[in-house]
């Protein structure tokens, strides 16, 4: 399997610099992150939207070392919320946050990451909209949850994301799965180990499905984070078995994957919400575009091959 491989190299300052310095790099990463700037991302927001598309944006960027460019990181969300009130686009508009930008693995980083993602969840309120804390690897799980409680007691449409691939996920999700929350289910995207996650395709489907119909029987709000048109197909019947309306849940896409597929949902009245990120330090992001799915990697590598 590729997948971890891909995984390991993500980790990799050598293969970063290879990557990086490759001339074909640049376009292919355009797939998956169309700017590097808000300015940039602009219109491609107007774009998405007037085509009945939601977003949640992300501005990318992992390795966080000080406390100053934790900091930098919520200035980065706190621009974008700027030009979002400007453009009178919150109602459709989310941010994704990892805490890992916000300073979460740096001494002191659990209170620290709860610093500054609270201005940022604030500014969002102000404008309509609200944030998703993504998932990271599994060691960061219990800072993550427990934040994303601390901050659902002044802003309880904050949502975040599980991972159908962890052992734990289905005991969180029947935790989460109450009125007023919002969770966004993924496969997963990190390297694990075997100790805490199932490693197979077929068994984290299966995890999937069994999560989904915890949060489609529950009373918050799913989100159906897949590409998979098996499980797109599952999650709809799943819906309609819980008697669920066309707005009580949504489908989100990576932008860049399966366009055709985000406009067909929502030509027939789903919500659908591309997941656009933006940002200049973009290599831990691609890298797991790349090992989530090997249609990602054939089309690099394709890239690659016809540029080289």
């Amino acid at each position: 399997m590729l997948g971890p491989v891909i995984l390991a190299a993500s980790r990799s300052d050598r293969m970063r610099r290879l990557i990086s310095a490759a001339p074909v790099t640049k376009q292919v990463v355009d797939r998956f992150i169309p700017g590097e700037t808000v300015d940039d991302i602009v219109p491609i927001i107007k774009d998405l939207t007037a085509k009945g598309l939601e977003l949640t944006m992300d501005v990318v960027g992992e390795d966080i070392t000080t406390p100053d460019q934790a900091a930098a990181a919520r200035d980065a969300y706190l621009a974008l919320i700027d030009h979002l009130k400007e453009l009178g686009l919150g109602e459709k508009v989310e941010m994704s946050v990892k805490l890992s930008m916000f300073g979460q693995a740096l001494d002191g980083g659990h209170e620290l990451a709860l610093a500054n993602v609270r201005p940022v969840v604030e500014a969002a309120a102000a404008i309509g909209t609200t944030v998703t804390l993504d998932a990271e690897d599994h060691t960061t799980l219990d800072s993550m949850f427990a934040i994303h409680e601390e901050l659902r007691r002044d802003f309880p449409q904050t949502g975040c994301v599980i991972q159908a691939y962890l052992f734990r996920t289905e005991a969180d999700a029947r935790r989460l799965a109450a009125a007023g929350s919002r969770v966004r289910l993924v496969k997963g995207a990190y390297k694990e180990p075997a100790e805490v996650a199932y490693q197979q395709k077929h068994e984290i489907d299966k995890a999937y499905v069994r999560v989904l119909r915890i949060l489609m029987d529950g009373e918050g709000y799913p989100m159906i984070g897949s590409h998979d048109p098996r499980l797109i197909a599952i999650a709809q019947e799943l819906a309609h078995q819980a008697g669920r309306k066309l707005n009580e849940y949504e489908f989100q896409m990576l932008y860049g994957i399966r366009g055709d597929e985000h406009l067909r949902l929502a030509a027939e009245g789903h919500r659908m919400r591309v997941y656009t990120a933006y940002g200049t330090d973009w290599y831990g992001y691609f890298m797991r575009r790349l090992a989530e799915k090997p249609a990602n990697l054939r089309f690099f590598l394709r890239s690659m091959v016809s540029k080289g």
